[in-house]
């Protein structure tokens, strides 16, 4: 029985997501597995490679053959390397870890909370308020004006 290690496709359309699998060279490509050694996230940036190394190296002893897809990602890893006895490739990258929004929460509740309630720098700037001026001609007389009289009359 020839064994490959082969990439077992996941994921929906357009987003693949895939298992590097020891699988029988007959079955089909997401077919059964004799074992899931590692996983694979291309579309992430930078792309998610995790391997077992260790039960890649022994599959790998024993005769596995990886496909052309599998060979590249072990030599990114390393892997390749190791099993041929060649100096380790550079570190891949890896993405920064996410941040924990219950910590980011509460620090911007503590945030909020150290301010003084009514100083603090609001969201939007307030309407400067209309002032009335005493000689403004705009506004209301307090008394209506007593009606004049002609000047000929008494």
């Amino acid at each position: 029985m020839a064994v490959k290690i082969k990439l077992k496709r996941l994921g929906m359309i357009r987003n693949p997501q895939y298992r590097i699998v020891v699988a029988d060279s007959r079955t089909k490509r997401d077919g059964r597995a004799i074992e899931e050694i590692g996983l694979y996230h291309p579309k992430e940036n930078p792309s998610f490679i995790q391997v077992n190394s260790e039960r890649a190296q022994y599959w790998l002893g024993v005769g596995a053959q990886p496909t052309e897809p599998v060979l590249k990602l072990f030599k990114l890893t390393g892997d390749w390397q190791k099993f041929k006895g060649e100096p380790a490739p550079p570190a891949l990258l890896v993405a920064e870890p996410k941040a924990d929004r219950q910590a980011i929460y509460e620090a911007a509740a503590k945030e909020a909370l150290s301010g003084d309630t009514g100083t603090g720098n609001a969201t939007t700037p307030r309407k400067a308020k209309k002032t009335v001026k005493a000689d403004d001609t705009t506004a209301a007389p307090a008394e209506a004006p007593a009606e004049e009289k002609p000047e000929g009359e008494a």
